[in-house]
């Protein structure tokens, strides 16, 4: 059985060999990236877009529900509002 000295030892080995892997991985992937983006003369634009977001002024979305006693909207999206909570939202459906 090891020592703790011989396995915090081993663990530093591994730290460090796990860095340097990650390092040369990933200076690999960049180097594929690269090489495919100068292929297909693609941009940050082609690579970046986000799809189906297109043409979308800040990626607004319509209110799906209203509390009818303060106007208050919810599109349906995150957390729901306490107005909302454990009740049949079809009541509220704009």
């Amino acid at each position: 059985m090891a020592t703790y000295q011989e396995l915090m030892a081993q663990k530093e080995a591994l730290e460090k060999q796990i860095i340097e892997v990650k390092a040369r991985e990933k200076a690999e992937g960049v180097a594929k990236a690269k090489a495919i983006i100068e292929q297909y003369k693609l941009t940050a634009a082609d690579i970046f877009a986000r799809k189906g977001m297109a043409g979308s002024p800040g990626g607004k979305v319509a209110a799906k529900y209203r509390n009818p006693a303060t106007g208050e909207t919810w599109t349906g999206r995150g957390k729901a509002p306490k107005w909302i909570e454990g009740q049949d939202r079809s009541r509220f459906t704009i």
